[in-house]
């Protein structure tokens, strides 16, 4: 079985549909799945929301989702400098202001986590950890606290996006896959990152794919909406 798995979209709906298009041109993908945070911080979240309807893509709800869906005071972000805050807020405000209600709804309705097992192999998708939905499980985090998690969490894969940032780590035997980010990656490639599983017999191979789309065009579509350029920089900056 070949699983095509994505996340963190964040409202960039030419690296989801640059991302969609590569994914056909895998040839027989079985299944595909989407790992949440759908909208913020770029100008498209109701064509990314409907754009995922379309194709009928499970997907879990991210922090973003989930504070836009349920119009929450904040997205549950992790900001470290106070100007940062306040780029991120603008982004979250802005977002909820855009967001049609029909879509709200529908960001309510996502899933919490998916299961599912193949060829005897135990799946586990989530959007930050097993534990909160806004977790950022970096790879660089103490092994005791990935082993804390794996021994709750009764799966042999765990996978989940969150941080932006894509990685395979074994621990005792269980695979934690992070795959990374759709439309706002954080590694230093501009490109969009989405990961394939492939499961055959037991054996479980993972690769990262990266797929190019038009950067400047939606850097140009977020300087000409009011959320703030500096999101505009930052996509421009992996270049």
């Amino acid at each position: 079985m070949l699983l095509a798995i994505f996340s963190d979209i964040h409202g960039n709906l030419p690296a989801l549909e640059s991302v969609l298009q590569d994914i056909k041109t895998r040839g027989v993908v079985d299944q595909v799945y989407c790992l949440g945070d759908l909208v913020g911080y770029a100008p498209f979240p109701n064509e990314v929301i409907d754009r995922l309807r379309q194709e009928g893509i499970p997907s879990i709800m991210g922090n973003y989702d989930q504070g836009t869906g349920f119009d929450l005071d904040e997205c549950g972000c992790a900001y470290r400098e106070p100007e940062e805050k306040r780029l991120g807020d603008l982004s979250f405000q802005w977002t909820k202001a855009h967001v049609t209600l029909g879509n709200k709804a529908f960001l309510r309705n996502l899933y919490n986590d998916i299961r599912f097992g193949v060829s005897g192999k135990h799946f586990l998708l989530v959007h930050g950890s097993p534990r909160r939905i806004n977790e950022y499980l970096f790879e660089d985090r103490p092994l005791s606290s990935f082993q804390r998690i794996e021994q709750d969490a009764r799966a042999d894969i765990i996978v989940c996006g969150h941080t932006h940032k894509p990685y395979i780590k074994e621990v005792d035997g269980v695979l934690f896959v992070n795959v990374g980010s759709v439309g706002k990656p954080k590694d230093g490639d501009s490109r969009a990152c989405y990961g394939l599983i492939e499961v055959h017999d037991g054996i479980v191979e993972i690769s990262f794919q990266r797929v190019t789309y038009n950067v400047a065009a939606v850097a140009s579509a977020i300087r000409e909406s009011e959320l703030p350029a500096h999101f505009a920089d930052v996509l421009e900056r992996a270049l």
